[in-house]
């Protein structure tokens, strides 16, 4: 507990310069996005420290020839674009799942990185009397609300290759690798670059994503037709999103470079230089 309120502290003391620069026009928007960005990913890997030590000196570390545990960010904390409120969307991969712990409790190492992806979760979103580090969203992990916590690499490439609906590759597009073993990280990067290239039908992958926009706006739009919502609305930042995410799925297969950032200004910048859209589009 003392930990967590020392992350906390150190979270809010950060926050609270951010906004001071911000506010004194100091530090531009896009820099307010990336402080927040990297302090989110200093607190997950301060949240497994504290975790897994918890956890090594009950069972000890796993054992297995190839052993590893990874966290991969999406959404705002993936596309580099966290704001104040943002949530954190985090799915956990690991490594070495035929193996067992060492001891003094022995368990299978499946079972120790599920709770170790528990753990962090809990060190990240608990309710304590200054609040919550943040709301953690465990929902775009293989199977959703139904899976795993924490699932094995081969699980998570089978998943996203035999399984995965278009809307959960249009969420790859901006998922991204922020904590791990180097092993993992490339695994990772060529599982998000072989879904994210798969040849596909224009026609049908625009239904699709249409499709699930228009259930997105139903759901989320607050109606108000006195007031905008910027990002909801008809023609709002989700909107943009979901044309960038259909454009990387659409060219990726003829021109894999798409698939190297997951923030859309660097991937609208990529589009225009490969001539997929104007200059003048990238820059609205």
């Amino acid at each position: 507990e003392g930990q967590m309120s020392a992350l906390g502290r150190i979270k809010e003391g950060v926050i609270l310069r951010v906004a001071a620069s911000e506010l004194s026009g100091t530090l531009p928007v896009m820099q307010v996005s990336d402080n927040l960005t990297f302090l989110a990913e200093v607190m997950i890997e301060q949240a497994i420290a504290v975790a897994r030590a918890q956890l090594v000196q009950r069972y000890g570390e796993p054992q297995a020839k190839q052993v590893g545990f990874a966290v991969m960010a999406y959404g705002k904390l993936g596309g580099i674009e966290l704001s104040y409120g943002s949530d954190l969307d985090l799915v956990f991969v690991f490594n070495g799942a035929d193996g067992q712990t060492a001891g003094p409790k022995v368990i299978d190492n499946s079972r120790f990185y599920t709770r170790l992806a528990q753990r962090v979760t809990h060190v990240l979103s608990a309710q304590m009397f200054s609040g919550r580090l943040y709301e953690v969203d465990l929902r775009l992990r293989p199977d959703g609300d139904s899976g795993l916590v924490a699932t094995t690499l081969t699980g998570f490439r089978r998943y996203q290759l035999e399984s995965a609906w278009t809307w959960e590759h249009q969420a790859l597009c901006r998922a991204r690798f922020i904590l791990g073993c180097h092993e993992l990280l490339e695994c990772f990067t060529a599982v998000r670059l072989t879904v994210l290239s798969k040849p596909r039908i224009l026609l049908e992958l625009a239904s699709e994503v249409v499709s699930m926009r228009e259930k997105m706006r139903a759901h989320l739009a607050k109606g108000d037709t006195e007031n905008i919502d910027l990002k909801q609305d008809a023609g709002g930042v989700a909107d943009i999103e979901f044309i960038v995410q259909f454009l990387l799925l659409a060219h990726t297969n003829a021109f894999p470079s798409l698939a190297k950032w997951p923030d859309n200004v660097r991937i609208l910048a990529n589009l225009a230089r490969l001539s997929l859209i104007t200059k003048a589009e990238a820059d609205i």
